[in-house]
């Protein structure tokens, strides 16, 4: 399976556009990761807890896209885009969204 985000893969020319196809993927950020981010922010720095809980989150949607595209019998996805959100109250969880185009090549 493929997975990208250009509308075309070169030297591989699209045979049938089967459909877009859509994932989310919602992580909450616990209370331990949102003390250990509120010190990084005062002394200064990366956030390691909030990369690795956005990391998380964005594999588990492209994931959960690449499965959802083969059951429609593609294998390739093209055009992904990925949008991240915080959702909850007081933003306490991130929101993944991964879409794009199930093909066949």
């Amino acid at each position: 399976m493929l997975l990208t985000t250009t509308p075309t893969i070169e030297g591989q020319p699209i045979q049938q556009y089967i459909g877009i196809v859509t994932s989310e993927a919602i992580i909450g950020a616990n209370i331990v990761k949102d003390l250990f981010a509120g010190i990084r922010d005062i002394v200064g720095g990366r956030s390691g807890t909030y990369e690795r809980v956005i990391e998380e989150a964005r594999m588990n949607a492209l994931q959960e896209l690449e499965q959802k595209a083969v059951l429609m019998g593609a294998n390739a996805v093209v055009g992904i885009d990925l949008d991240f959100e915080t959702v909850g109250s007081g933003g306490s969880m991130l929101m993944v969204v991964a879409t794009g185009t199930a093909v066949k090549i």
